[in-house]
Parts: C-alpha cells; structure tokens; sequence
C-alpha cells in the first residue's frame, strides 16, 4: 500500500500551517496517486529537542517519542513538508523532527509546499534541499509556494487557492507519484543491505 505522509511543520500558536496541509490532503486524495494519504502534525507528534544518546545511523532508540516517530516516517514511501518561512529560512521544529531519524527518509521523495510573506517561503525552500538530499531523499522539482498565505484562508479556516496554487499541487503530486515509483527498487536493496542474509 502506497503512504504519502503531509507533515505540518509549524508548532506555534495561531499557526496556519494545519489549513494548508488540510487543503494538500485533500488535494492528494482526489489526485490518487496514492492509496493512503495522512497528515503528520508536528505539534501533535510533539517530539523534544533532540534527546537520543545515539547517532540516528545506528538507529537504537531509546525513547518511545522517536520509536513512534520512527513507524510513522518509515511506514511513508513519499512525503510533503508544509513549512513556513522563518528569517529566510524553514522552522526548528521541522529540522530536529529530520535529525532524530536517518535510514527512516532514505529513497523516498519529497515534495515542498511552502508559505510566508512575499517570498511565499521559497527561501526555506532553498534551504530544506541540501539537507533533505544529503539524507537520501529526493526533492520533487514542482514545489508550491503560496505568498501572503492568510489571504487565501476564509472565514471558515480553509485555504481557497488560486488557479496557480492548484495546478502547481497536481505537478508536484505527479512527480511524487513517478519518483515514487522509480525508488521502490532502491528502498528494496537498501533495506537487503542492511540486513543481509544469514
């Protein structure tokens, strides 16, 4: 069963970070290209500040926060961070959430919905790539960028996007589902790799 995990990166109160990636979630489950589409809310997951005493390598977890957050990431074969821009750049909380794992992001891809004020996140955008390629997975080349963010929300706390807004979500979820596809085969052998037959 294909999983793609939304994961809403934002944790402060007041946030809009949930109606977006509502209105991703939505946008997933009418595209179909996934059989499984969940929403991953950092503020819910409530991870700590990075407390693990061994290096995410060696995957020996010691408390059961990381060893739920270590199912949840690993059950996902693809994924999208909903991340705003904090100072030109994304938020803590979506970083130590990356650094407590390693193997569990390996050959998935990912795709990129960002948002903020004029520069509609793409700063933080820039930023995620380098670490989210050094850990092995593949960024999807159609992100989604939505400037001034609250005009797009209704009274009724729902995004009500733009032509662009939703013509950008089916390319990136096109090309989450195609990479999806090329990367089983690597997922495979590197789960063979790291258990070897005995």
């Amino acid at each position: 069963m294909s999983r793609l995990s939304i994961i809403a990166a934002s944790t402060r109160p007041g946030r809009v970070g949930p109606v977006v990636a509502r209105w991703v979630e939505a946008e997933a489950k009418a595209h179909n290209g996934f059989a499984e589409v969940e929403v991953l809310d950092l503020a819910e997951v409530d991870l700590p500040f990075m407390d693990e005493p061994h290096h995410p390598r060696l995957a020996r977890y010691v408390h059961r926060h990381t060893r739920d957050w270590s199912a949840k990431v690993a059950a996902a074969e693809a994924f999208v961070f909903v991340m705003p821009e904090y100072n030109h750049g994304y938020n803590a909380e979506l970083k130590n959430a990356i650094d407590y794992l390693h193997h569990e992001w390996r050959h998935k891809p990912v795709g990129l919905v960002s948002y903020g004020g004029v520069s509609a996140g793409t700063r933080a955008t820039q930023m995620i790539t380098q670490v989210v390629t050094t850990l092995g997975m593949t960024p999807i080349p159609e992100a989604v960028s939505i400037p001034f963010v609250r005009r797009f929300v209704d009274a009724g706390g729902s995004l009500v996007p733009n032509e662009g807004m939703t013509a950008a979500a089916t390319s990136m979820l096109d090309g989450l589902v195609l990479v999806n596809q090329a990367l089983r085969g690597l997922r495979t052998a590197s789960r063979s790799a790291q258990n070897p037959p005995r």
